[in-house]
């Protein structure tokens, strides 16, 4: 997959938690945008990485950045780990995975020696034109989060 940096963010439409359709176009002109997609909801690596999102929650509202996390699993999926983390920013289905394949998300994984296709962990910060300005690809969770409110940081601050 080639980088998307620089280039206009693929347009997404998609339910959130709530059954409401959540559209990058929604921020346009307005907000940064912290798109992280993530395998599976109430697993240790994206329970992880979701809270701490949840934990920076506020530096990056003060950034003027919205985060949008990005899994396959349903509404009522995403409900029950909202609920149970006390979560505080929207998730999306992305059933067909066709926004995870439009950002270069949706990859062949190997696990015990079986190959699947599955999300590959990956951030994408796009700023309020629509520009990609930052990826993250094969994202590890530990210290994620810091990176990404410092580049944010940086932006905004620039």
């Amino acid at each position: 997959m080639t980088t998307l940096v620089g280039m206009q963010a693929p347009a997404f439409s998609l339910p959130n938690e709530k059954g409401e359709t959540v559209s990058l176009e929604d921020f346009a002109g307005k907000k940064y945008v912290i798109l992280y997609f993530y395998p599976k909801d109430s697993t240790p690596g994206c329970t992880t990485q979701a809270c701490d999102f949840r934990d920076a929650h506020e530096q990056f509202s003060e950034l003027n950045a919205v985060i949008l996390g990005v899994s396959p699993d349903s509404e009522t999926s995403h409900q029950k780990f909202i609920g149970k983390h006390g979560l505080p920013f929207s998730l999306l289905v992305d059933a067909d995975h066709e926004v995870a394949e439009q950002y270069g998300a949706w990859k062949l994984k190997k696990m015990f020696g079986k190959e699947y296709m599955g999300i590959e962990r990956s951030t994408f910060l796009i700023d309020p034109t629509g520009t990609v300005v930052k990826e993250w690809r094969k994202v590890k969770v530990k210290g994620h989060i810091e990176d990404a409110l410092a580049t944010l940081e940086q932006l905004v601050n620039s």
